[in-house]
């Protein structure tokens, strides 16, 4: 048993000297090696300014003149449960009114066709009176709905 413990304990003094010996030098090995290259100089072309400034500028004019939804008002010309009514009154009044944009909604069980897109309902109103002449004993309201609406361009907009 004495020559397994010495040798044991041989053993472990040859790994301590040697870990002693070798890390002292992974120490001086990277504590002293200097970075000769610390800065970097960067060209950069100017055209990248350029290219930066002009995408600001179309992002800024599409976020300014894109369209966009808000609360504003539609003219309700029929509700009805007969999908066949509510598409003869949306060509009816697309053929009449085409400038005006029309839409067919449909919440179970009704029908329902609108038509424009106003800010107000002072705007709205007027083609309401158009439409109430067109068909007289049917119920043609203003009602507030989400629109669809896009600001007019300023004189210091591109125009494409």
């Amino acid at each position: 048993m004495k020559v397994s413990i010495n040798f044991i304990t041989m053993k472990i003094a040859f790994l301590v000297i040697v870990v002693l010996m070798v890390s002292p030098l992974m120490g001086i090995g990277q504590g002293y090696i200097r970075d000769t290259f610390s800065s970097v100089i960067v060209h950069r072309d100017p055209r990248f300014d350029e290219m930066a400034a002009k995408q600001a500028e179309i992002n800024r004019h599409s976020v300014v003149s894109g369209p966009r939804r808000v609360n504003g008002f539609r003219i309700q010309a029929i509700n009805t449960q007969n999908r066949d009514e509510a598409n003869a009154v949306k060509a009816e009044l697309l053929r009449r009114f085409p400038d005006q944009k029309s839409y067919l909604l449909y919440q179970a069980p009704s029908f329902r066709v609108r038509l424009g897109n106003f800010l107000t309902q002072k705007d709205a109103s007027q083609l309401r009176k158009m439409i109430s002449a067109l068909y007289p004993g049917r119920g043609i309201y203003i009602v507030p709905d989400i629109v669809d609406y896009t600001p007019p361009l300023t004189e210091d907009d591109p125009k494409n």
